[in-house]
C-alpha cells in the first residue's frame, strides 16, 4: 500500500501535527520564521539561540515552545540543547540547522584571521556539532527530515565575503554528502539556498558594501534589485514555507537537493 493512499492532496502539503521540531538560530529572522511556521502547523518547537533578547521575545511569542541560549559554536553547549531535547521532548523529528552570522565585508586582504575563523565556526562548524549530536536522536524517528540552510551564495560567488560563501558552499556539500549517507536509514537531507532576504541583516550587508563602493545605500540596493529575475528580494516566510514542505508528505521523496528561494538571483 502506498504510504499516501486515502490522504488528499491538500492535506499532503502540510506537515503531519506532533513533529518535533529543532531550529538553531531560530529566536530571530529566518528562524524565528521557520519555527513559528512549525508552530501553526502543530510543531513541538524547541530553539536555540545567543541573543537573550530575541529569546525572551520569541517565549513571549510562543510560551509553550523551548527556548534555549546556546553558541552554536561551542559544543559544551550544543550538546546541552540536544539533552533538553530528549528531556523535553523524548526525541526529535526534524533538524533545521539554521543559525549563522554574516561575517567581514572586506577583500581577503582585510579580512583578519579572527573574522574569518568565526564565520567558520559558527556557520560550518555549527552545522557539523548539531548533525553530530542529532543524528543518533533522529535515526530514532520514523519521520526524520534534516534541512540546512546555505545561501543563493552557495552555489554563486560573493566577492567582498569570501569566508561567509565558502561556508555556505560547504553546507550544499554537507548536505548532498549526508543524503546518501542517511538515505538507507530513511533520513531525508536537503538544503535550501535563500537568496537576497529582506531584514535587518541585509540592510547591514548593503550598508557595508554601500561604504565599500562609495555609493549612498539607495543606490546599492537599487543595484542588489537588478541582480533579481523577479526585482524583488524574498522574505523569512518564503523560507519557512519550503521547509514545511520539506517536511509535509509532499516532500517525502525529495533529498539530497539543493534548493534555490530566491526570485532567481543571476549573479551577485
Amino acid at each position: 500500500m502506498k504510504e499516501n493512499q486515502g490522504m488528499s492532496f491538500r492535506n499532503r502539503l502540510y506537515p503531519p501535527p506532533g513533529l518535533r521540531v529543532l531550529v538553531t538560530g531560530g529566536a530571530s529572522g529566518i528562524g524565528a520564521a521557520i519555527a513559528g511556521a512549525f508552530v501553526e502547523a502543530e510543531a513541538a518547537v524547541h530553539v536555540c539561540d545567543i541573543d537573550d533578547v530575541a529569546l525572551a521575545s520569541f517565549h513571549e511569542r510562543f510560551p509553550y515552545c523551548q527556548a534555549t541560549n546556546a553558541d552554536v559554536a561551542n559544543e559544551q553547549q550544543v550538546a546541552e540543547v540536544l539533552e533538553a531535547q530528549r528531556a523535553r521532548f523524548s526525541g526529535i523529528d526534524v533538524l533545521v540547522n539554521c543559525a549563522g552570522i554574516a561575517g567581514p565585508t572586506a577583500g581577503i586582504d582585510g579580512i583578519t584571521p579572527q573574522e574569518w575563523k568565526r564565520t567558520i565556526d559558527v556557520n560550518l562548524n555549527g552545522q557539523y556539532l548539531f548533525l553530530h549530536h542529532a543524528v543518533p536522536m533522529l535515526r530514532e524517528s520514523a519521520n526524520a527530515s534534516i534541512i540546512c540552510i546555505s545561501s543563493v551564495a552557495g552555489h554563486l560567488g560573493l566577492p567582498w565575503r569570501a569566508p561567509y560563501s565558502a561556508t555556505k558552499w560547504a553546507i550544499v556539500g554537507i548536505a548532498k554528502s549526508l543524503a546518501i549517507e542517511l538515505g538507507p536509514e530513511g533520513i531525508r537531507v536537503n538544503a535550501i539556498l535563500p537568496g537576497i532576504v529582506e531584514g535587518s541583516r541585509m540592510d547591514g550587508v548593503i550598508k557595508a558594501r554601500a561604504e565599500l563602493a562609495g555609493v549612498d545605500e539607495l543606490t546599492m540596493r537599487r543595484e542588489y534589485l537588478k541582480r533579481i529575475s523577479l526585482r524583488r528580494m524574498v522574505d523569512a516566510d518564503d523560507i519557512a514555507l519550503a521547509c514545511l514542505y520539506l517536511c509535509a508528505p509532499a516532500g517525502r521523496n525529495i533529498s539530497g537537493q539543493a534548493i534555490c528561494v530566491d526570485g532567481n538571483v543571476e549573479y551577485l
